[in-house]
């Protein structure tokens, strides 16, 4: 009668199992990590002139503005209601913050996402 070994469960793998995978991990990842010493890094959209400064700043100003306004429509779309005639119409003041407070969101999300 032959005895066949244990199950290896989470609770049997000990420290040096666990330092030998992090090693094995490390040691597989070393050359990928190395060779990216050695790229060239590529030109940059950075402005050299004032008159590319400004119309980058147009530029992502535009695209700014009209994700802020297409994030405030997926918005409004979304949730029950008018939020703009509730506004508008209506002249309520929770909803006009609630919208504001959505388009500061989206517009934080998207300052962000253009600094990198």
């Amino acid at each position: 009668m032959t005895v066949s070994p244990a199950p290896v469960t989470l609770a049997r793998i000990n420290m040096k199992t666990i330092r030998a995978i992090i090693l094995f991990i490390s040691l597989a990842a070393a050359p990928a990590l190395l060779a990216a010493d050695n790229t060239v890094v590529p030109a940059t959209w950075r402005a050299q002139t004032l008159l590319q400064a400004i119309g980058n700043v147009l530029l992502f100003a535009a695209i700014g503005i009209a994700a802020a306004i297409v994030g405030f429509k997926l918005f409004d779309r979304f949730t029950p209601g008018h939020l703009a005639r509730e506004i508008v119409e209506h002249r309520n003041v929770a909803a006009a913050i609630v919208a504001g407070a959505v388009i500061l969101g989206v517009s934080i999300i998207i300052a962000a996402a253009m600094l990198g």
